[in-house]
């Protein structure tokens, strides 16, 4: 068993995104998804075709799922898909890899969800690798969404925060620049805006837009459990206002960039 099998084997998914943190990430992300949606219904799709590719328990596909539409998930980690496959007969689920997904033929889906696999390729090469093949899978004019961790996060709360900036610093997961640089054995990868543009560049993709997931919700995880329901549901609408400023971008823990094939 991986490093990962391990690590996800333990990990509650779910959980993370049902806590008031994890909640912003989720309602701002699955908002963009139907927003991507309405763009291709109103260019003329039919029945949208959807890939989740990585997708954990099922949280985005079976919720899509539900909704109606005709969604495919890809999930790696065994224990995660039997969570998922549980849920909802009507996800085509399959264990597979973001970097080999041979199962599928060119141009086969309307919208690609690439929202776990980044988190864990440590090179710019396989991330490349996977970008590629998300697109390969989505049909020309189709829509794709790739999560990313970024960087400041990282050193902001495991550097500083937990107290493991020198540490980092001399192991060499920090440069000078303070820039991450990840191993398998560190489970999670980190990017700037522009590794993330650099990818883009490579693969051929456009952005329509980047969005700052879940903002500064990861660091205000005791203030928004306090906060009244009232309170919370204001923090929400704030933070949809203002989830496509670039000056959130580099601080927030997930951005989801939003590409044209």
């Amino acid at each position: 068993m991986t490093n990962l099998e391990e690590h996800y084997n333990k990990f509650n998914e779910d959980k993370r995104l049902l806590r008031r943190h994890g909640n912003v990430e989720y309602v701002t992300t699955l908002q963009y998804i139907h927003e991507s949606i309405e763009r291709l219904k109103n260019e003329g799709s039919g029945d949208i075709r959807i890939i989740d590719v990585g997708a954990g328990t099922g949280r985005y596909s079976v919720a899509l799922a539900e909704e109606g539409y005709d969604v495919t998930a890809v999930e790696l980690v065994k224990h995660n898909l039997g969570l998922l496959k549980a849920k909802n007969a009507n996800v085509k689920a399959y264990q597979g890899n973001a970097l080999r997904l041979k199962r599928f033929a060119n141009d086969s889906f309307d919208l690609t969800l690439l929202f776990g696999p980044m988190y864990h390729l440590y090179t710019a090469e396989d991330k490349l690798k996977a970008l590629n093949e998300a697109a390969r899978i989505t049909r020309p004019g189709g829509i794709i969404m790739v999560a990313y961790l970024m960087n400041e996060y990282g050193v902001l709360t495991y550097g500083f925060k937990e107290g493991h900036v020198l540490e980092c610093l001399e192991d060499g997961r920090l440069d000078e620049n303070f820039q991450c640089h990840s191993e398998e054995k560190d489970l999670y990868d980190y990017m700037r805006l522009e590794d993330i543009s650099e990818l883009n560049q490579r693969s051929g993709l456009t952005r329509i837009k980047i969005i700052a997931a879940d903002g500064p919700a990861n660091y205000m995880r005791t203030e928004l459990n306090a906060m009244s329901d009232e309170v919370y549901e204001a923090f929400i609408r704030y933070h949809l206002s203002v989830c496509e400023r670039m000056e959130l971008m580099g601080a927030t823990a997930h951005t989801v960039d939003i590409l044209r094939k």
